[in-house]
């Protein structure tokens, strides 16, 4: 029996969340993905017995009668050959550096670092819908839960840096000096935990800009405290860096910590200065009219309207805001008026029948949201990369996701900064 004839890429993948393959292990699908990402790395170790498992475990009912170790082992070595060949953002041939992606999200991250010659060699990624995204684009299914033992035992040595954008969450203990054993129970702990088991050369943490006053001041004490005195790491005082000043027309603010384990002997930072490119929604609205479905009703628009004047009359600054072309969009975020605080005007829009159940009519003022592609490029996301998730799943995913340029130019500060070490 010739292997070709019995095994694909995609029976392997089980359809590839079409299908749940309830024998397979809950690590199957991203260890297998991840072997073969790295299987030429001594990283791949750490995958190969349990891609070989949630191969065996497809093919041992299909075909009884077969060794399935070495069936399972001659899958993997053909399915080599074909993988990753539609990928639309494949590792660099020849990287500079590894990396590894938590709180992964649909990979932000990982297209910065790609993009300056990095390889990742581990993913991690709780959200289904978010998985999803990331391996249409990257070819790897990210692993789930890093809160557990068993995914983080997933995780290689000697990669060169860890890069997480995690919650911001209150530490539980009160009074204790803000170490870190006074993290449990929280996901910078599994983080700081990662980081103290694997001592990557640098770190690179992206967060909230309310981290810097969450809880008094008592979150980014305990982590800095954690980062330079628990774990032996030279960082600078974290950074806020607007989205803005780095060529996406998003006024999006967030804090950036990096760190340099210590015995690189690295003792200054410097972060990016901002790029002075002028930029404004025009430059990334859509170039066609877009579908119906996206432009509010008047009984919507009434609403948000009505809204905005309570809110006026008792002084707050709540509610709908317009976005005009050469205006800079609000911060887009999932859940409560995200997409609500950056409406824009397009007037393109000949048929006004509705494609969705709506109540009243469609505007005839050209209001609309924008679309899940004009978030993507808010965020700095190529126009090749894959929306394969509903509009409502697209927009929390890019909510949620890191803007890339300037995430980039960060990371290439850091890279330099290591790569002189080696």
């Amino acid at each position: 029996m010739k292997i070709k004839e019995v095994i694909t890429f995609e029976e392997v993948l089980g359809k590839m969340y079409k299908v749940r393959l309830v024998e397979a292990s809950n690590n199957g699908l991203a260890a297998f993905t991840h072997y073969l990402n790295n299987h030429t790395t001594e990283a791949s170790q750490v995958y190969k017995e349990e891609a070989i498992f949630h191969v065996k475990q497809i093919l041992k009912n299909k075909y009884p009668d077969s060794d399935l170790n070495n069936l399972a082992e001659d899958a993997l070595q053909l399915l080599l050959y074909n993988f990753k060949k539609d990928a639309p953002f494949p590792e660099p041939k020849n990287p500079s550096f590894t990396f590894i992606d938590l709180f992964a999200g649909i990979g932000g991250f990982r297209i910065a670092m790609q993009d300056l010659g990095g390889k990742c060699v581990f993913s991690s990624e709780w959200d289904e819908q978010a998985k999803k995204t990331y391996f249409v684009n990257f070819g790897e299914v990210p692993f789930g839960d890093i809160t557990k033992e068993t995914t983080k035992g997933f995780i290689p040595d000697n990669f060169d840096i860890l890069c997480a954008g995690f919650p911001c969450q209150a530490f539980s203990i009160a009074g204790k000096r803000g170490g870190f054993e006074d993290t449990r129970g929280t996901l910078f702990f599994d983080v700081a935990d990662i980081i103290k088991r694997k001592r990557p050369r640098a770190i690179f943490l992206e967060n909230v800009k309310g981290i810097l006053n969450h809880d008094r001041g008592r979150t980014i004490r305990t982590i800095l405290n954690v980062l330079r005195n628990d774990l032996g790491y030279y960082v600078p005082e974290p950074k806020i860096i607007n989205a803005r000043d780095f060529g996406v027309p998003q006024n999006r603010e967030r804090v950036f910590i990096v760190g340099f384990r210590g015995d690189l002997g690295i003792n200054s930072f410097e972060y990016p200065k901002p790029l002075n490119k002028k930029v404004s929604f025009e430059d990334i609205k859509e170039k066609e009219p877009v579908s119906v479905k996206y432009y509010l009703s008047d009984t919507y628009l009434n609403t948000l309207i009505n809204h905005k004047k309570r809110h006026e009359k008792k002084g707050n600054g709540f509610g709908f805001e317009i976005i005009k072309d050469n205006d800079v969009a609000n911060a887009i975020v999932c859940g409560g008026m995200g997409r609500e605080r950056n409406l824009v005007y397009d007037k393109r829009l000949k048929d006004f029948k509705p494609v969705t159940n709506i109540k009243g009519n469609v505007n005839k003022e050209g209001i609309r949201r924008m679309t899940p592609r004009e978030w993507a490029r808010l965020q700095g996301f190529p126009d090749s990369f894959i929306i394969p998730v509903s509009d409502s799943s697209a927009y929390k995913q890019f909510g949620n996701s890191v803007a890339i340029p300037a995430i980039k130019e960060t990371a290439r500060v850091i890279i330099n900064k290591i790569l002189q070490k080696c």
